[in-house]
């Protein structure tokens, strides 16, 4: 069977919620996320370059420990890393507002 292709990140973001229904997996993305946008503005605020590394580090490390460890799937960021990347943020925001929950009821 073909995987399917997502053309939009409309279309991608349904994918991308049903990949993340582990709790300590939504808590790692999130932690993970909140730090890149910490090291995001530290990075600005403190004039220092290094903050900027330690972006992908920081974000990556959290949701790959939450992907092989909790999830036990594969992050969709090697096929679709712009939408991956994207939906990383949404889902941050989801969550921040109660749009999402950290438990995903089955």
């Amino acid at each position: 069977m073909a995987e399917k292709k997502f053309k939009s990140l409309k279309e991608f973001y349904p994918f991308y919620l049903s990949e993340h229904t582990n709790t300590t997996s939504r808590v790692l993305h999130f932690v993970g996320t909140g730090l890149v946008v910490l090291a995001f503005f530290a990075g600005f605020l403190f004039h220092n370059w290094r903050f900027f590394l330690l972006m992908p580090l920081v974000g990556y490390s959290f949701a790959w420990v939450g992907h092989f460890f909790f999830e036990k799937n594969k992050p969709a960021t090697f096929q679709y890393p712009g939408y991956s990347l994207a939906s990383d943020f949404i889902l941050f925001y989801d969550l921040l507002t109660g749009k999402q929950a950290f438990v995903v009821k089955k």
